[in-house]
């Protein structure tokens, strides 16, 4: 009798349809944030939207009102997966110069923390381009492709590249701080677990079955922590960095939603210079 009561009560706290008040449901439309029906979701790119914005996105209200949006407020663009695109480009570019150059320039640019403390703070930023092997290359690829895509598709380009650049960032800033200054870490695991941890949150926001993500998740760590020669303080600092980052995109309030999003992302830059300021008067 009390299970019964308690279930009750739970579904007594959803709220109705903005269209249907008598049912139920916990889906909400992507664009305007209203409680949607099953008869009143419409599938879009990311999640659904109610009919109104649909609408509106189809060209029956003024110009300005109808531009779609992401979930985050972003711009839906022509192609949601240019900016995973270039970030894939750009990585097998530079893993190409790394095997036609040679090691030389792979030391330039690793991230070393003994050589970071001298000066060369540009390696916090390339460390995260370059990578140290075939499979190592191959494994952060298919990732950035299979959990950037759809995300830059929901943030929209510009939150996504500040997500990406902020995850690895803060992921190199925390090798940097716990590693050993001897060191060398280099790839971009940083910065795509960043990915996987607002990928987490935006199937918790859409309310969507969060098993595959967790088990995808669990998987990564375990091999961050099971195998040689990885480099977990990048995994866990990007993880950190990308579920505080991923929840202010999504979560924002919309009348401020700009200022909470990208005041996040100096928040979490501001951490990581805190870092590496730390971690260089303890080497010098």
């Amino acid at each position: 009798m009390n299970q019964a009561q308690g279930s009750q009560r739970d579904a007594q706290s959803l709220p109705g349809c903005y269209r249907h008040p008598d049912r139920e449901t916990g889906i909400r439309c992507t664009r305007c944030e209203r409680p949607i029906c099953p008869e009143c979701m419409i599938s879009a790119s990311v999640g659904f939207q109610c009919p109104d914005c649909v609408r509106e996105a189809n060209g029956s209200a003024p110009a300005a009102a109808s531009r779609p949006r992401t979930i985050a407020g972003g711009t839906v663009a022509a192609d949601p997966r240019l900016m995973t695109k270039l970030l894939v480009g750009v990585n097998l570019a530079l893993f190409l110069v790394q095997l036609s150059v040679g090691d030389r320039f792979t030391v330039r640019f690793e991230l070393i923390g003994d050589a970071y403390a001298q000066g060369q703070w540009y390696r916090l930023l390339t460390a995260m381009f370059l990578h140290g092997s075939y499979i190592h290359i191959l494994f952060n690829m298919l990732s950035l492709w299979w959990i950037g895509g759809p995300l830059e598709a929901a943030l929209g380009r510009a939150r996504y590249l500040a997500l990406y650049f902020v995850s690895g960032l803060a992921g190199s800033a925390l090798t940097y701080l716990l590693a050993a200054p001897t060191t060398p870490s280099l790839g971009a695991s940083g910065a795509i677990f960043g990915l996987f941890g607002a990928t987490a949150v935006l199937m918790r926001r859409l309310n969507y079955d969060m098993r595959p993500v967790i088990a995808l998740l669990v998987i990564n760590l375990i091999f961050t922590f099971s195998w040689a020669n990885i480099a977990w303080q990048a995994h866990i600092g990007g993880l950190v960095a990308g579920v505080v980052v991923g929840y202010a995109m999504v979560h924002a309030p919309r009348e401020r939603r700009t200022l909470v999003q990208y005041g996040t992302c100096a928040l979490v830059l501001v951490v990581v210079v805190g870092i590496t300021l730390l971690r260089t008067f303890q080497l010098t």
